[in-house]
């Protein structure tokens, strides 16, 4: 199919899922890198009774509150 083709089919609504290959899809700046922080133990502590309230993980409340900081910080 031609690029053309693809490009009318998806501006008129219609699936191209058929068309593509999710094996190879990325997400560009959403890579995953692990890195290793250390916390003092009430942090842990506080953190685990908020993903608690919550029902998430730790990992889940640190990321969010990460990122709501630093999209504020760069507003």
């Amino acid at each position: 199919m031609k690029t053309e083709e693809f490009d009318k089919k998806f501006d008129d609504g219609e699936d191209v899922s058929e068309h593509l290959d999710f094996s190879k899809a990325t997400r560009p700046g959403r890579e995953q890198k692990r890195v290793n922080v250390d916390f003092p133990v009430w942090m842990i502590q506080s953190l685990d009774r908020e993903a608690k309230r919550l029902g998430v993980p730790r990992q889940s409340v640190i990321k969010v509150w990460i990122a709501d900081r630093l999209e504020h910080t760069h507003a």
